[in-house]
């Protein structure tokens, strides 16, 4: 017998499931999430992982995409009633280089020209032509990125194209979302420094230079951190989750945590609850909504009478892990390529394109890189609140770590259990950090080391460590993410939905897989 009965039971509170309860709750759905966790907000958590009054980001930093989601222009004001507090950023991100210079992405576009300008006056007036089409340009983007992932909706919004475009204009527009992330800039700039600093951000959605498919990324996040700046939040990005969190519980929702969900119920045709690691029993009036992995769905469902579904989620493919080091400071770095630098949300550490391509080489074939990407997050330059007064955090991705170790690169770590090589190979991204910033080392007060293994352990989703939930290459984006037919949430039972990161629009803090679905459930 059922223990309770809500309309939805959620199984996972990501921030993709709290923007879906947030919705149905809204429109007065009786909502019961349930996280297995002992916080909601997946991979979106902060904690004092160093030292007492310095605040980490666990794993992801950057909330752009949440603040400017169609999820929070519909329930922006609710949240900042509920606490949510964000901080902009106004120098957004840069990459340093090994002859000592830099170039940074600001939310001037007059600043951004400027120093473009002084590696490629090409490369500036190229730049300037782009800022002034960005507006157009990305109208088509953020309508594809926001809408629902059918045939009809694709069909849809290729006549709306071709009408503001033309034909022409439609299949260069075709041609550049198919473009790899070289391929686009060695059409559009002439500079290494610069083709080298928007190349970095497609490795953060698993798109190393020459994989098709990956320029929108380093195009949009270099135009929309122009264009309106970045965000993070005040005190951490757990900001956005406990906002969420109040929300859903002030508007009759439930949001339990530390209650895992061993089993989806259905009867092969209908979902109808779900069974909880202490054996008990929630029923659902009208579905269930599941915020996991592929292969974590399949695995609660026990079975899937569909073949084709079965096979595509069971083979689901996953990014490249990461690994992160929180690191206490008394002092930010000091850069060799300039002061300036200290002001950056993010200073990317990736010395170039072809250096990019083998590191994700290396880590595909299971090596711990020679020289990993490194994206050094310097959060206390732009939200003090984070840290003691005077003091600092830093957060540390090392990109392109392999899930499961096969060797070294490098031929200096011998151990292939993370848990053995961890401690060695965050050394190695340190000794990178203090070649580009000396005497980094000297401010380090204490640091924590995760390793792929440890946020799969904390967070069943990042499979092998991928924190953005299965690679968004062409194979598995857009309408085969995360299998034909299914991109919109639906499931091959009756009244069971998948959303997250592993489902359309993907990774990130968007939202939007949750919005969807929680619109089209909520029918609007």
């Amino acid at each position: 017998m059922p223990i309770c009965e809500f309309d939805a039971i959620i199984v996972g509170a990501g921030h993709n499931s709290l923007a879906c309860a947030s919705h149905l709750v809204t429109k007065g759905w009786k909502i019961l999430v349930l996280e297995r966790a002992e916080v909601a907000g997946g991979a979106i958590k902060t904690g004092e992982y160093t030292e007492p009054g310095f605040r980490h980001d666990w794993a992801a930093m950057n909330l752009s995409l949440f603040g400017g989601s169609e999820f929070f222009k519909k329930y922006g004001q609710d949240l900042i009633l509920n606490g949510l507090k964000f901080v902009p950023v106004s120098n957004c991100f840069a990459s340093v280089f090994p002859d000592k210079k830099w170039l940074g992405i600001s939310n001037d576009p007059l600043i951004n020209m400027e120093r473009i300008s002084a590696f490629s006056l090409k490369d500036k007036k190229t730049w300037e032509e782009m800022t002034e089409k960005f507006p157009s340009d990305s109208s088509h983007i953020f309508k594809l990125l926001g809408s629902k992932m059918s045939f009809r909706s694709l069909a849809f919004l290729l006549l709306s194209l071709i009408r503001k475009k033309g034909f022409g204009g439609s299949v260069d527009f075709i041609r550049f979302l198919l473009m790899s992330p070289r391929a686009w800039l060695d059409k559009n700039f002439e500079s290494s420094h610069l083709k080298t600093t928007l190349a970095a951000w497609g490795l953060h959605l698993d798109f190393a230079p020459d994989i098709a498919g990956g320029a929108l990324f380093p195009y949009l996040e270099a135009m929309t951190n122009q264009s309106f700046g970045m965000v993070i939040g005040k005190g951490g990005a757990d900001n956005i989750v406990k906002s969420m969190v109040k929300y859903i519980e002030l508007k009759g929702g439930s949001v339990r945590c530390k209650s895992e969900v061993m089993e989806i119920i259905h009867d092969k045709e209908r979902a109808t609850g779900v069974k909880l690691l202490d054996g008990s029993f929630i029923s659902a009036k009208r579905c269930v909504i599941a915020n996991v992995s592929p292969s974590a769905l399949i695995r609660l469902t026990k079975r899937i009478n569909n073949k084709r579904y079965t096979e595509d989620m069971s083979k689901f493919s996953h990014a490249p892990g990461t690994l992160m080091i929180h690191l206490s400071m008394t002092e930010l770095p000091d850069w060799k390529a300039g002061n300036e630098l200290k002001s950056f949300a993010y200073v990317h550490i990736a010395p170039s394109m072809d250096q990019m391509a083998k590191t994700y080489q290396q880590a595909i074939a299971g090596l711990l890189p020679d020289q990993p990407v490194i994206v050094v997050g310097q959060p206390t330059a732009v939200d003090p609140t984070r840290s003691p007064t005077g003091k600092h955090i830093l957060w540390v991705q090392v990109r392109m770590a392999p899930g499961i170790i096969t060797g070294d690169a490098k031929k200096e770590i011998r151990e292939t259990d993370w848990s053995k090589a961890k401690e060695a190979f965050a050394q190695r991204a340190i000794d990178i950090i203090e070649d580009y910033a000396p005497n980094t080392k000297e401010k380090i007060i204490s640091y924590t080391v995760v390793s792929p293994i440890d946020l799969e352990l904390d967070n069943p989703n990042l499979v092998l460590g991928d924190q953005i939930c299965g690679s968004h290459h062409l194979e598995q984006n857009f309408v085969f993410r995360p299998a034909r037919g299914y991109s919109g949430g639906e499931t091959p039972i009756q009244d069971l939905y998948h959303t997250g990161a592993a489902v359309w629009p993907g990774a990130g803090t968007g939202a939007g897989s949750g919005y969807l679905l929680g619109r089209m459930l909520a029918g609007n």
